[in-house]
């Protein structure tokens, strides 16, 4: 990877609700967003590639920033200067004389913070240095001899999608020594859990199966999928994402019969392994297209494969299918989008 570029950084501004400003000039960039406190700017000088501006010009610069946003009729204005260079005394000469500027070191991927400046700009200290710290880490992993990386990521443990796979095996192989027992006791039906009150079937029924060839075809799914999931959203949040696709897919499933009146027995992971399938489009989608071996065309044309051959095949739960998927990425997107505001009250917070 080559040094750090604006681009790079812009895509943090974009994630954080900022929106750019156009400017003529390629080397000064602009950056805002309205808070409570007024309207908060990132001015970027991109001070590489042979650049040169004087301690007077980069004051007057500053000064036309202030003029613009008070034209638009703004009252308060936050202006936070971030230079981006690779000659670090350069540009802490630039901008010594301004508290509110910081120097971002476009080599070192480091945020460089001097006596005289402020400390923190709304949360922002913490956010570059974050960010910055995982670029250098990718940067790092891409200097490694070719798939090290990703090797061994991909090969550590997902116990929990593990678990996962060994209890609807276990689950099977009992069934295979009582019979109907289980599929009697825990199959999902519309009677027995509206009329009859057994809601324990609604999860229940997503760890029985068929026959081995339903099984085999869940679990394969599950146990690659699941595994990459898991790595990247945890092991807590990735059982309650699949139990919630389980449930949905359920629900989903109870609903339709109620709505073309015909009723039957089901039983199955499908509906949880559909959400598994979900959560990692989310996630692949979140990820510019691409985690570990995944792509979004691959998990795309694989969710829609799946739900094509459900719709024209006898016998297969397609509701469930369906629910299973719409929970698995709505959930993925909540639990991500709930982790960045942590992350982000934790921030402002400091």
């Amino acid at each position: 990877m080559d040094n750090l570029t604006l681009e790079r950084l812009e895509t943090l501004f974009f994630e954080q609700g900022y929106g750019k400003i156009p400017s003529n000039l390629p080397e000064f960039n602009f950056y805002c967003r309205r808070e409570t406190q007024g309207m908060n700017v990132l001015y970027v000088i991109d001070y590489r590639q042979g650049l040169y501006i004087s301690k007077d010009q980069y004051v007057h610069l500053k000064e036309k920033i202030f003029q613009f946003f008070q034209n638009k009729g703004e009252q308060e204005i936050h202006v936070m200067t971030l230079v981006l260079c690779t000659d670090t005394e350069k540009a802490r000469k630039l901008c010594e004389n301004d508290s509110l500027c910081w120097v971002i070191d476009a080599q070192a991927y480091r945020l460089l913070i001097h006596e005289t400046q402020t400390a923190d700009f709304y949360g922002w200290k913490d956010l570059l240095e974050e960010y910055l710290f995982s670029l250098a880490r990718e940067r790092h992993e891409e200097a490694k001899p070719v798939g090290v990386a990703d090797e061994k990521r991909i090969y550590a443990w997902s116990w929990a999608n593990i678990i996962l796979v060994a209890v609807n095996v276990i689950v099977f192989l009992i069934c295979t020594f009582t019979g109907k027992l289980l599929y009697n006791r825990g199959a999902l039906s519309v009677e027995e859990v509206l009329v009859n009150g057994e809601f324990y079937r609604l999860f229940t029924s997503m760890f029985l199966h068929w026959n081995v060839e339903h099984l085999f075809s869940n679990m394969i799914v599950l146990y690659y999928v699941g595994a990459i999931v898991e790595r990247e959203m945890g092991t807590l949040p990735y059982m309650a994402l699949y139990l919630l696709s389980g449930l949905m897919g359920n629900l989903f499933s109870i609903g339709y019969e109620l709505f073309v009146n015909l009723y039957g027995s089901s039983a199955g992971a499908s509906g949880a392994v559909f959400g598994v399938e979900g959560a990692l489009l989310f996630l692949v989608m979140i990820h510019r297209g691409r985690l570990e071996s995944m792509t979004v065309g691959r998990v795309a044309f694989a969710v829609a494969f799946s739900l094509y051959c459900g719709f024209t095949s006898a016998g297969v739960n397609n509701a469930a299918h369906v629910g299973g998927v719409l929970m698995g990425f709505t959930a993925a997107a909540a639990i991500v989008g709930c982790r960045k505001a942590r992350q982000l009250f934790s921030h402002r917070s400091r």
